[in-house]
Order: C-alpha cells, then sequence, then structure tokens
C-alpha cells in the first residue's frame, strides 16, 4: 500500500528512431554495436539501422554508460519534442524536419502473457516550409461519436508546431488534415485542455481549448471548434482517398489570439480556463486600479485565465474578460459565409495549407494573411530580475502550478491568489507532473451517503534527470510519499488532458483509464507508470487507516516468519488484529491470517474466535455485519476441518462399525461381486497398461488438505448451510479426498463421516460429486485396493439416505437426478476402469432402490420396470465398451514408430464425436502403432473368421494375455499378437462403428493429415493411397479421393506443375522446398501418390454405377451419438466426377511423376498441352470442363513423342544401375513404366510402335539383349526396326574391331570387304552405353536383324556382310 512504479508498455526499435533522428549518430553507433554485441545480436543490417534495441538496454547502468562513445550515451531524447497520448497507444518523438509515430500493438512474451508494446507505424519528414522546425507536438485522442462507444477514443490527432509559426494537424498514419499560419514567430509550446466532470456543484465548468504559445502571442482555438473540424477534415481526406481526388476543402477554423505585454520573455504557459471572482476580490481589483471612486458592477465578469512563466516578471498572470474579443476566422470561412466565387477559395487555399496538387505553383509563393493580435496587459506578477523560468506544470484540479527555473528551483504556486505556496531546491533540469488520486468508496466515514463527494488528493511528481531520482510530494504542505531511483536520461511524460470531444452528457459513466504520468526510459525502452494509493495524502496522526495499514503490514510480516513458534503467532498475531479499528482492513487482516499456509489450525481457531468475541462485547450498531458473519462462517469451517480430521486420524474402525448397513445388503454385495468378477479380464488387462511407469507433475491428492485450502473451497450461506465451490479438477479432487478416502480405504467409520456431513449443511448432491471426483480421478490406486468397491456401495448408500438426496416424489418412470449425477460424471470420465465399476455398484444400488419402492407401492412379486434401469443398461454397456477401446489406446507404441500420447476418450466425447468417433480414435492407434495396411487388413480378415466361429474374443484373448507365452517367439511378436487380439476384441465390440470400410477410411484420412504436417514423410501419404484401396465400397472411395485431392494434394500438385514449367526440368531440392513445401525426394513419392490416387478415383468412379451406395449404421447402445459426421458419410455426400477430366490430371501427374523419377532435362509439362487442356487443370473435379479432342497439332505431337523417349532412356539407364549394383539411389527399379509409357502414348496422339522400336534400340544400347528380344515381338514395322539395330551392329563391331586394337582384330579388318570397312569406320561406339558385349549377343542380334529386313532393302546385303564378319570374329575368338 505504498508508491509504487509499474511498468505497463515497451517502446520497440527504439534505436532505430534514434538513428533516423540523428543521422550523424548512425554510423558512429553502428560499428560500435558491432564490436561490442555478441554474435548472436549481430543482425539484420547492423550498418545501417541496427537491432531495434537500445545500446543502453542492459542492466550495467553509469558503469556501463561511461565506457560507452559519447554518442551512444548523450541524451538524446532531451533533444526530442516527445509526447504520449493519454490513452497510452500512440507516441510521437520529432526532432528538426522529422518525426516519428509509434502505436501500440499487443504481443505473447515468453511465459505466454500479452503485453502491449509501442511499434513504428509511421516515419517520415513534416515540414513543408524551407527552414522550418518542430518546437512542439501533443496528440489529442477524438472521443468517439458512436453510440456504442460513446466517450471511447476513436482516432489520435498528432498536433505539431514549427518555427514558422505554422500549426499542423496530422492523423496517426502521418496524413495531413489541416494548417495554419497563426503568428508569423516560432511556435514555443503546445498545451490542451479537456473535459473535466465538476467534482463539486458550484465548480464552474471548464470547456476544452487548444492553446499555442509564441513568444509574444497566445493563441486559443475553441474546442468544440476544432473537434469539429479535425473530423470534417478527416471524413474529407477518407473521402478523396477513396475517389482518387487529391482536392480537399477544410472547414473553417475559430480561434483567439492575445498580445502578451509587459513581459520581458515567456517560455511556457498555462491556461486555467474560466474563473469568476468573488466580490471582495472584485471591489479590491477595482479600488487599486480605479481609487477611491471606482464604480463596481453588479456581477463580477467571467475572466479566462493565464499564467506565463520567464523573465521580467519570473511568473505573469493574465486575465483575459469574456467578450472583449471575437474569434478570428480565417478567409476561408468569410468566403464560405459570403458565398464567394471559387475563385477566391482558390487564392485563399494557400491561406491554410490546403492546395490542390494538380494545380501550378506561382511563380513567387506568398505567405498567408496574418490576423493582428488582441493586446493583453499583465495583470500581475512575481518579480524576480535574477530568476527566469523554464516551466509550468498546472495541477489537473486548476488550482494549483509547479514552476521549474534556472536556480534549480521548484516552486508551487496558488493559481486563485497568485501566490508562491511553497519552494523546492536542488532540482535542476527538473520535469513536472501531477497525479490525482480518488478515495475509494468505503474508506472515508461519511462516504456511504452517496450525495457526499469523493475526496482528492493530488502529488506532484518530480523527475531530477541530474540526480537520477523521481520523487513523489504530498501537496500542499506534505511531504515526500515516495522516492524512486531510475536513470538520468529518461523523459517524463504528462499530457495533463484527456479525450476531446467529451461534454456532461457523454461522460455519464465514464470509465475511460488513462495514464497521469509515465516516465519514459531510453536506455531500455520501458514505459513506466507511478501509483500512489490515497491514503498517503492524510496525516499519520489523525489517520487511523495508516496505522492499520502498519499494523498489517507487521502481521505479513509475522505471517511470512517459517520458524516461528505457534504460541508467538498466536498472541502476537491476535494483539495485532484486535487493534486494528477499520472494518475493511481488519476483514483484510482475517483473511491474509486464514490464507496462511504455516499457521496451525488451532491458532487459527483461536484467533477467530478471539475475534468474534471481541465483536460482540462492543455496540451492535458499531460492528459491521459482514466481518461478524466472516468470524462466525470461519469458526464453523474450522471446527467442520478438526471433525473430519479426526475421524481420519482415529483408530481403525470395527467391523461392526461398517456392518451395519451392510448386513441387510449382503445380497447386493454379492450381485456386485458377481458383476465385477464378469468385468475382470478386461479390468485386468486394463491395470496392466495402467501400471506401466509414467512421468507425472500433477499434484498428489491423497496428502493432507491444508486448512487454508478447505477454507477456500468451502462457503457459508445464508441459511448456515455450507457450499462447495467449484474451483479446479485438482482441488476438487484433494477436497473429496480429504472427506471419503479414509472410508474407501476402510480406515475410517463411514456411518460418522457421514453424519458429520450431513449434520454441516453440506447438500449431498455435492457430497457424491466429491465422491465420485475421487473415485474417477485416483483410478490407479482405487484398481489394487479389491475392499474399495464394497466402501464405495456403503457410501453410496449412506449418502443416498440423506434428506435431499433422493426426491421422495420420484415415479418409476421417471430418470432420478440422483441417479443421473452418477451417470453423468461416469459418462464424462476419461478413465474407464473406475467409471465402470462405479457404474456397476451404483447400478445394484439403484435396482434395489427401485425394487423397495416397487414392494412398498404395489405389494407384488414382479420385477420391476422402469426407465432408470434402461438408462442404467445402456450406461454399463457403453462403459464395457470404452473400457475395451481405452485397453486398445493405452497399448504402448513399439520402437521406432511415431508414438505419441495415446488418445484418451469418454463416453461423452465418443458420443459427441459422431459416428465416427470409435473409428477416429482407433485410426489414431493404427498410425502411433505404424500398422501397415496389409497387416490391418490380415486382422480384420481373422475378426470375421472369429465371428463365424463365434467364439468369445474376451475370455479367449484374457486366457492368452494371462498364459504370457515365452516360447519361439520374440518380443516383438508378441506384442504384435496383443495388439492384433485387442483390435480384433474391440471391433467385435463395434461391429458396425468399426466395421472394414469405416476403419479404412479413417486410417486414410489420418494419414494423409499426417502427411499434411511433415510432407517429408512420403510413406504416409502412400500408405493412404494403399489404405483408400482396401475399401470396398467404390461410393466411399470417390467420395474421399475427392476430399483428399481438394484438400491435401490439389495445390501442391499445382505448385509443382508449375515449378516444373518455370524451369525447364526436374527442380533442385531447394526450389521444390521454397515453391512446393517438401523436397526433391518427398516431391517424387508425393507425385507418385497423386498418379495412385487419380487412378484409384478412375476405377471407382467407373464402378459406382453397378454398385448400390452403403447404408452405414451403428450400435444400438451408441444410437445417440450426435456431432460432426464420419468420413464415409462425407465421402458420400461428394458429388461424382468428370471422367475425362480426372484422366487428364492423371495424365499430367505420370508426366510430372516420370520427370522427377528420372530427372529429366529440357521438359515443360504443361507446354505438351494445348490451351485447352492448360486451362482444364486444376479445376474442380467435379465440375464439366472443355476438354481437348480431335488431331493434335504436329509440333505439340512431337513434343510428346520427345517426352516419352527420354522416359523410356531413362528407364533403361536406371534397369543398367540396377543391374551393375544390387541398389540404386532411385530405390527399387518400377518395371511398370515401359508399359505405362505405352498406355499414355494413344492419350497423347503418339505411334506406340515408336515408343517400342525405340526402347528395343535403348535396351541393346544398354546391353541388356535378351529384354530387347522379349520387346522385339510386339513391333509392328519390322523394316525400320531393322535398319535402326543396324546401325547397332555396326557400332558393336566397329568398337570390337577400331577401338580395341587387337591384331586379330587388325587381321580380320583387312579381310573385310573395302565398302564394309568404310562402312564400319564411319560408326561411332560412343553412341552405346554399354559398347562391351559378348560376341555371342552381337551375332543373335545380326541374325535378327538379317531376318527382318527383308532381301529387296537396300541395305540387306550389308547385313549379310556383318553376319560374315561377326562370324569370322566369333571363330577367331
Amino acid at each position: 500500500m505504498s508508491c509504487c512504479l509499474l511498468e505497463f508498455c515497451r517502446v520497440q526499435e527504439l534505436k532505430a528512431v534514434r538513428e533516423f533522428l540523428f543521422p550523424n549518430l548512425r554510423k558512429t553507433a553502428s560499428d560500435n554495436n558491432i564490436k561490442n554485441k555478441p554474435d548472436e545480436e549481430v543482425n539484420w543490417e547492423e550498418a545501417d539501422w541496427g537491432s531495434w534495441d537500445t545500446p543502453e538496454a542492459k542492466d550495467g547502468g553509469t558503469a556501463e554508460e561511461e565506457s560507452v562513445p559519447s554518442s551512444q550515451s548523450a541524451p538524446w531524447l532531451q533533444d526530442c519534442a516527445v509526447s504520449l497520448s493519454p490513452c497510452s497507444d500512440l507516441l510521437v518523438i520529432a526532432r528538426e524536419q522529422k518525426a516519428v509515430f509509434l502505436s501500440a500493438k499487443w504481443r505473447t512474451d515468453d511465459v505466454g502473457q500479452e503485453e502491449m508494446t509501442l511499434a513504428v507505424s509511421w516515419s517520415g519528414s513534416l515540414s513543408t516550409e524551407e527552414g522550418e522546425c518542430v518546437n512542439s507536438v501533443i496528440c489529442i485522442p477524438l472521443a468517439s461519436q458512436k453510440r456504442s462507444s460513446t466517450g471511447r477514443p476513436d482516432w489520435t490527432c498528432i498536433v505539431v508546431g514549427f518555427t514558422s509559426g505554422y500549426v499542423r494537424f496530422y492523423t496517426e498514419s502521418g496524413v495531413l488534415l489541416l494548417a495554419q499560419l497563426l503568428h508569423e514567430d516560432p511556435v514555443l509550446r503546445l498545451k490542451c485542455r479537456t473535459y473535466e466532470i465538476p467534482r463539486h456543484p458550484g465548480v464552474t465548468e471548464q470547456h476544452e481549448e487548444l492553446s499555442i504559445l509564441y513568444p509574444a502571442a497566445l493563441v486559443t482555438i475553441d474546442g468544440f471548434s476544432l473537434f469539429q473540424s479535425l473530423r470534417a477534415c478527416r471524413n474529407q481526406v477518407a473521402r478523396a482517398a477513396a475517389a482518387g481526388s487529391d482536392t480537399v476543402q477544410p472547414p473553417p477554423l475559430a480561434y483567439k489570439k492575445w498580445g502578451l505585454q509587459d513581459m520581458d520573455t515567456i517560455v511556457d504557459h498555462s491556461s486555467v480556463g474560466i474563473m469568476t471572482l468573488c466580490v471582495f476580490d472584485q471591489m479590491k481589483n477595482a479600488s487599486i486600479l480605479g481609487g477611491f471612486h471606482a464604480s463596481v458592477k453588479g456581477s463580477p465578469p467571467a475572466m479566462c485565465q493565464y499564467i506565463t512563466v520567464g523573465g521580467g516578471p519570473f511568473t505573469g498572470f493574465y486575465y483575459a474578460i469574456e467578450g472583449s474579443s471575437q474569434p478570428l476566422l480565417s478567409h476561408v470561412a468569410l468566403a464560405v459565409a459570403s458565398k464567394l466565387t471559387s475563385a477566391l477559395f482558390s487564392a485563399a487555399s494557400g491561406w491554410l495549407g490546403w492546395k490542390n496538387k494538380n494545380e501550378e505553383e506561382p511563380v513567387q509563393k506568398q505567405k498567408p494573411k496574418v490576423e493582428p493580435a488582441t493586446p493583453l496587459a499583465v495583470r500581475f506578477g512575481l518579480p524576480d530580475s535574477r530568476r527566469h523560468g523554464e516551466s509550468i506544470c498546472l495541477s489537473p484540479c486548476y488550482t494549483l502550478a509547479a514552476v521549474t527555473d534556472d536556480f534549480g528551483r521548484v516552486t508551487l504556486l496558488d493559481v486563485a491568489r497568485g501566490i508562491a505556496i511553497r519552494m523546492w531546491k536542488g532540482y535542476r533540469d527538473a520535469q513536472l507532473g501531477w497525479i490525482q488520486v480518488c478515495e475509494g468508496r468505503g474508506e472515508g466515514e461519511k462516504v456511504s451517503s452517496p450525495s457526499f463527494p469523493r475526496r482528492h488528493a493530488q502529488f506532484l511528481v518530480i523527475y531530477a534527470p541530474r540526480r537520477g531520482i523521481l520523487e513523489v510530494w504530498g501537496t500542499q504542505q506534505g511531504p515526500r510519499v515516495g522516492a524512486f531511483t531510475v536513470g538520468k536520461h529518461c523523459r517524463l511524460l504528462y499530457p495533463g488532458y484527456r479525450l476531446m470531444g467529451v461534454n456532461s452528457v457523454t461522460s455519464q459513466g465514464w470509465q475511460l483509464h488513462t495514464q497521469q504520468v509515465c516516465l519514459l526510459d531510453p536506455a531500455t525502452g520501458v514505459l513506466r507508470t507511478i501509483t500512489v494509493p490515497f491514503h498517503l495524502a492524510l496525516s499519520d496522526k489523525k489517520s487511523e487507516r495508516a496505522k492499520d495499514m502498519h499494523l498489517l503490514k507487521k502481521l505479513n510480516a509475522l505471517l511470512r516468519s517459517q520458524d516461528l513458534e505457534p504460541d508467538i503467532l498466536e498472541s502476537e498475531g491476535q494483539s495485532a488484529l484486535l487493534e486494528i479499528k477499520h472494518p475493511a482492513i481488519k476483514k483484510q487482516a482475517l483473511e491474509s491470517l486464514l490464507s496462511n499456509k504455516n499457521a496451525p489450525v488451532s491458532c487459527l481457531t483461536n484467533i477467530t474466535r478471539a475475534l468474534s468475541d471481541s465483536l460482540k462485547e462492543q455496540d451492535p450498531e458499531a460492528v459491521e455485519e459482514g466481518l461478524l458473519q466472516l468470524c462466525s462462517s470461519q469458526l464453523k469451517l474450522l471446527q467442520l476441518y478438526v471433525d473430519i480430521q479426526s475421524l481420519h486420524s482415529a483408530s481403525p474402525p470395527s467391523s461392526t462399525d461398517n456392518d451395519t448397513n451392510t448386513t441387510p445388503s449382503s445380497d447386493i454385495d454379492q450381485r456386485i461381486d458377481q458383476d465385477v468378477a464378469r468385468v475382470q479380464p478386461m479390468l485386468r488387462r486394463y491395470a496392466e497398461h495402467l501400471s506401466r511407469p509414467s512421468v507425472s507433475f500433477a499434484q498428489d491428492p491423497g496428502g493432507l488438505l491444508p486448512a487454508r485450502n478447505f477454507l477456500s473451497q468451502l462457503e457459508c450461506e445464508a441459511g448456515g448451510a455450507l457450499r462447495v465451490t467449484k474451483g479446479q479438477d485438482t482441488e476438487w479432487t484433494r477436497l473429496g479426498s480429504f472427506f471419503f478416502w479414509g472410508c474407501l480405504c476402510g480406515e475410517s467409520p463411514i456411518q460418522k463421516v457421514c453424519d458429520t456431513l450431513q449434520d454441516s449443511g453440506i447438500m449431498p448432491q455435492q457430497l457424491l460429486s466429491l465422491l465420485l471426483s475421487v473415485w474417477l480421478n485416483r483410478e490407479k490406486e482405487l484398481l489394487k485396493r479389491p475392499e474399495a468397491v464394497t466402501n464405495l456401495h456403503s457410501l453410496l448408500t449412506a449418502l443416498s439416505n440423506m434428506p435431499g438426496a433422493v426426491d421422495e416424489s420420484w415415479d418409476l418412470q421417471c430418470v432420478s437426478p440422483w441417479w443421473q449425477q452418477v451417470r453423468t460424471s461416469c459418462s464424462q470420465s476419461e478413465n474407464a476402469g473406475a467409471a465402470l465399476l462405479a457404474a456397476l455398484v451404483a447400478h445394484r444400488s439403484a435396482k434395489n432402490s427401485i425394487t423397495s419402492l416397487a414392494e412398498s407401492k404395489f405389494q407384488s412379486e414382479w420385477e420391476a420396470v422402469s426407465l432408470e434401469l434402461e438408462h442404467w443398461l445402456v450406461c454399463v454397456r457403453q462403459l464395457e465398451d470404452l473400457l475395451a477401446l481405452h485397453t486398445l489406446l493405452c497399448l504402448p507404441c513399439p520402437r521406432g514408430t511415431p508414438g505419441g500420447a495415446p488418445t484418451r476418450c469418454s463416453v461423452k466425447t465418443l458420443l459427441e464425436g459422431g459416428r465416427g468417433g470409435v473409428a477416429d480414435s482407433v485410426a489414431k492407434w493404427v498410425f502411433r502403432q505404424d500398422f501397415a495396411p496389409g497387416l490391418l487388413k490380415e486382422v480384420l480378415q481373422r475378426r470375421s473368421q472369429r465371428e463365424q466361429q463365434e467364439q468369445p474374443v474376451e475370455q479367449e484373448a484374457g486366457e492368452r494375455t494371462a498364459e504370457q507365452p515365452s516360447e519361439e517367439k520374440g518380443e516383438e511378436e508378441d506384442d504384435f499378437r496383443k495388439a492384433s487380439e485387442l483390435l480384433v476384441s474391440v471391433c467385435q465390440r463395434f461391429p458396425e462403428s468399426l466395421c472394414p470400410d469405416l476403419l479404412f477410411s479413417h486410417c486414410c484420412w489420418e494419414y494423409v493429415v499426417q502427411w499434411n504436417k511433415d510432407p517429408e514423410e512420403g510413406r504416409y501419404l502412400s500408405w493412404a493411397v494403399e489404405h483408400l484401396k482396401l475399401v470396398t465400397s467404390p461410393h466411399i472411395q470417390q467420395g474421399i479421393c475427392v476430399m483428399m485431392w481438394n484438400t491435401f494434394m490439389v495445390k501442391r500438385f499445382s505448385a509443382a506443375a508449375f515449378l516444373m514449367e518455370k524451369v525447364g526440368k526436374a527442380p533442385k531440392d531447394r526450389l521444390c522446398r521454397r515453391d512446393v513445401g517438401m523436397g526433391e525426394n518427398a516431391l517424387t513419392s508425393f507425385l507418385g501418390s497423386c498418379c495412385q490416387l487419380l487412378q484409384t478415383l478412375m476405377e471407382a468412379d467407373a464402378n459406382t454405377d453397378e454398385v448400390p451406395p452403403p447404408e452405414l449404421c451403428v450400435e444400438e447402445v451408441w444410437g445417440g451419438a450426435e456431432g460432426p459426421a464420419s468420413i464415409a458419410e462425407l465421402a458420400l455426400e461428394q458429388r461424382g466426377v468428370h471422367y475425362p477430366l480426372v484422366q487428364h490430371h492423371c495424365l499430367l501427374a505420370s508426366i510430372l511423376h516420370a520427370t522427377m523419377m528420372f530427372k529429366l532435362r529440357a521438359v515443360k509439362p504443361l507446354s505438351l498441352f494445348d490451351s485447352k487442356g492448360k486451362n482444364a487443370f486444376f479445376r474442380d473435379l467435379t465440375s464439366i470442363q472443355l476438354m481437348p479432342s480431335g488431331e493434335a497439332d504436329p509440333s505439340l505431337v512431337s513434343l510428346r513423342q520427345e517426352f516419352l523417349l527420354k522416359v523410356l532412356t531413362g528407364w533403361v539407364q536406371t534397369q543398367g544401375e540396377a543391374a551393375d549394383s544390387s541398389t540404386t539411389d532411385l530405390g527399387p527399379v518400377d518395371d511398370s513404366w515401359p508399359s505405362l509409357c505405352l498406355d499414355l502414348g494413344p492419350l497423347l496422339q503418339v505411334n506406340p510402335d515408336v515408343l517400342r522400336r525405340h526402347l528395343v534400340c535403348e535396351l541393346y544400347s544398354q546391353g541388356l539383349d535378351l529384354r530387347a528380344e522379349e520387346v522385339m515381338l510386339e513391333v509392328e514395322d519390322k523394316e525400320v526396326l531393322g535398319s535402326q539395330l543396324l546401325v547397332l551392329v555396326g557400332q558393336r563391331l566397329s568398337y570390337s574391331l577400331l577401338h580395341t586394337q587387337t591384331r586379330s582384330g587388325m587381321e580380320l579388318l583387312a579381310r573385310l570387304p573395302p565398302m564394309l570397312c568404310t562402312w564400319l569406320k564411319a560408326m561411332d561406339p560412343s553412341g552405346l552405353r554399354c559398347p562391351s558385349v559378348p560376341l555371342a549377343f552381337s551375332s543373335r542380334l545380326v541374325s535378327r536383324t538379317v531376318e527382318l529386313l527383308p532381301e529387296s532393302h537396300a541395305q540387306y546385303n550389308l547385313a549379310l556382310h556383318l553376319l560374315e564378319a561377326v562370324d569370322l570374329l566369333e571363330g577367331e575368338a
């Protein structure tokens, strides 16, 4: 409760602002930063703007400032004109011709909390006249005129005064609204006065005003007129910007201009506002000025008071009588008033700074006409020939003013009397501000009356930069109430005004928060505000509150001490609490004592009882009723805490204590044991996974609940009953554990605990909620205690027998709210084992109650059937299904799998997840387990086999799990077997929700979602397509294909196509990551998956007419599922696709895939299609597009043929590389590429026979003669193929004879015919990829060539000669 300096904002980019305003410091500061800053801080163009932090932003203080150059440590902010908006959302820093506007922005810090920062929103030059500089600037927020935000800021206007005499008005974005030359001298100071709500009925209501000080003149502009003018200018600028026009007509601006006389120099001023003298002061002034015979008017005139500071005199007081000077209007206003022609406006537009940019500039620019000032003589002053004033700061209530001078003094003036009432010394270059604090309600003695005005206190803030200290003083003669050590280069920002445009009507209920005084530290960029409590303005001798605050601080210090004896704490705490007089502080002290974690319960009880007794001894009228009620309620809660704690800490109860109520219900206990034994195998498997070691950071709910936590969660109501306040789940569980954990463990008497809680007045419904919270949240511990089920039944029975638990008017055909609460808690719990046990116990208890109720009403032996039991049967079955599902989902992931946290779900979340909720959970589990699609298919086939055999899966799986086979199978196989059995078990429990088509659909979607998160994992997308192929329904297949394509793939697919079209080849890894968002290898896999997906879509579309759409069903107990539709349902809602368009995209996908697979060059995929084909790409697959038809252009067909030949060549090269080595960089070799190219040939209007001949030649060139012979059988044009193969034979023979240079080869060459030798020498063996081929292969090739060529062929004889040469060469070998 003392003064504090709080940080509320941080200015970013302050270093950049300094270097922008001081260009001469930029190079020096940047060079020094690069030398001194660590490596991680040197970034973002250090030599130009540098980082956004200032070099003084470290905590080094003065020592570091002395070590840096003078250009960095200089107080640069003192040389700038700085203004902060009262709303703290805009900061303006200006120097000479430049200015920077910083606007408020919210960002999240490292801790995750929101904080406000000021960032640069505009920067530039403001001067338009040659040689003018900025002298003063202020930010005025303008109130909004909207009904929804009346009295709130709408936008902020920046008013700038220049040395040329101009005053210009700007928006937050630097747009000039209005400019006017009011006087030809430099503007010294701009100040503003806005509307304030009068504190007293007799206080004069002050009008809004903007005052502009010149060396010998003072201009005042009425706030209402200025507000309307600025709004009109801003609207005109917005309209002109929207219409593209530059002409803006300014509204008229009215002002008053006073010529200040009788002072040598004036440097600052304050406009006090309208005041009226009392009759005595009026007669005194008249007699002084006019003598004995002076006449006095009946009513004193209203006057505007102005105070100036400077020299000769030191302070001057001016009074301007209202009505003595008419407002001056600019010539624009006169032109509008007299309705002159637009020519006059064009001549006068420059007078206000408004000009059409399309107009030509005159040869010589004329200055606007300046109106003369009305002389105003000084009434009186404070003469001091040697003292010169530097600044004046007016208090918020306009009664006091503080003045600084060149002697280092701060003088406090009484504005009404015109005298100095206090002076401080030792504050050279001081900066001043005021803080006005309002007294809070309930703090005064008489504030209970609404008509009594609230008191206000004023504090003077003095910042002494020479000493680096910020002080807060109470006025008028108050002491120093606060002092803070700050930097020596800070700037104290005190606007002295609030919103403009607010009046007595719009200020009703005004709760706008504005900062009164802010301190800007240029070293760190931090903006701090000063908070002063009201009680510091009160005298210590007369204020009981100050003494009470001292006692409160003493008590808090006592409570913070760690090693303090309980007796000393009780005695000193009690004495301090009883000495406090003020009820509010006494209540605060009592709450601090009760919330202390170290105080014993006995100590709290004794102190509270002593306070209660002292209050009862006082006069009832003088005692605050709320404090007395607080004491009595806390005593009741403390007594309950002690009683429960004593019951738990007593000796363990005997068997008779808990058997009194359970003996009649032994039959029910047996039935509960039978139900538990039925689900015991599932619980055993579930508990195995829960018992695995895991890390947990949650607070242990089983520890002793501290008294302060107990008191904070319970409240006493008016009737004496207790109510538990709902807080965090952990606190709720801890309170429930404090009440019932001993009973569940069999360590506390159940009936006594329940009787104590019943007597306390806590509602049975809240006790039931606490019991269920303990049971459900401490599942792991309760599953290890078999006796806890019986104790839970006893507790439920005892709570049900409490008055108000089960409604007496409950009918058998209605749902009981009591048991519905149990079902709701079990359905919302994610702890399936504990929820199932609680449901089984509650089911039997409810059935027993229904049976007894039916026997008492109907006296019949028939079994009662009620709606309540039907709800319980559904709930138990749902929880059994949930337990099986949880057992599967909690299964640990094998090593090397994606892993991740297991999905936790409840009955409620499954119902809210829609019909696909179960399948979605299992699909996430399949992804975590990394089940391959083929393995999942085998598991589901095993499920269908078991369904045919009708074997109980749960019992079989439980027996197998208990056996734990450890023979031949390894650990991984054993884990897979367990996972498969659990999956089959869950699928049998959910035959409809986990039908194969639905499960495969959700697995497909889960894998494609995971791929979208990490596109580098191409296996996820390929497995998603594999899951999709396993879906048997073509309707579901088609819909999922369309959704996958539109949601995840078409955007990346189009980006890849455009990238390849741009670079003209298979792009490198860097380009792939930049444009497509994945690497080179991942892009190849992605394009292959696109081909598979589009082919699957075409097959599904072809089969949709043959198969009817499937009917999706859900299990009967899960029929109430409401939520988002499943993937299969969404798929069935998709429209049918346009088959030719899908085929068109599949063709492009194959081209792109081949380009990336074989790293082809000089390929532009989109250029292989005409304009119609290009326009059809990347359209919605369900739309009808204009597709290419007819014969394609021959040049286009030639490009397509060239591309397919490149693909075949690339495939043959990979075959050769695979033959040379067992592995290849391109992965496994796919033998389907030749058939794919032959299939693409007709679609691209390319002759397939050309492709076959090229493939044969490429295979022979690679040395793969056997494969070439297989393909040769399908070639149609044998003659052309023979001519092509003849060249290959010549190249092989030329290599063997001419390039190997063997002796036998040379001899054979000499025996050959000259024509054949010449032909062989013309052959180039470099065209062969594998020239070194066995002669047997070449002999077979020549034989095949001779068979292919007819005898009439021109090269037939050449082929025969080659055959003879090969035979001779083979014979020589």
